[in-house]
C-alpha cells in the first residue's frame, strides 16, 4: 500500500509585515483533511517561518506531491523571511524555476498570499 500523497504546507509571516492567522489556516486544512473519507491517503508536513533556503530544503527533504503556501505576496512574487525574520521577496520567475525542478513529483501548488 502506498504511503499516500504528501502535502507540504509552507508559511511565512515576517516581523515587518501585518500579522496573519497562519496557525488558524493550517489548523483548518488539517481538520478538513481529518474529516475527509480519504484522510488516510494524505500525509501533512508543515514548515513555518520559511526562508528561501528552507523552501529548497523542504522540497528535497519532504518530496511533496502538493505544496500549499500561506503568507504574504505581491504581484512580483512571494514574501519569505530572511535570516533576521524580515521580509524578502522571491520573484515569480525564481519560484517557477524552483518548482520546475520538481515537476516529476509535484502535482499541485497552492499559493495563498495576499
Amino acid at each position: 500500500m502506498s504511503p499516500g500523497k504528501k502535502i507540504l504546507i509552507l508559511s511565512a509571516n515576517p516581523q515587518d509585515t501585518s500579522r496573519l492567522r497562519i496557525d488558524e489556516e493550517i489548523r483548518e486544512i488539517e481538520e478538513g483533511l481529518l474529516r475527509s473519507k480519504q484522510r488516510d491517503q494524505f500525509i501533512i508536513q508543515s514548515k513555518l517561518a520559511v526562508r528561501l533556503r528552507d523552501l529548497r530544503r523542504a522540497m528535497l527533504d519532504y518530496e511533496p506531491n502538493i505544496v500549499h503556501f500561506c503568507g504574504h505576496g505581491e504581484v512580483e512574487g512571494l514574501i519569505l523571511e530572511d535570516d533576521d525574520g524580515k521580509s524578502t521577496l522571491i520573484n515569480t520567475d525564481a519560484l517557477a524555476s524552483l518548482f520546475e525542478l520538481f515537476t516529476y513529483r509535484v502535482e499541485c501548488v497552492v499559493l495563498n498570499a495576499c
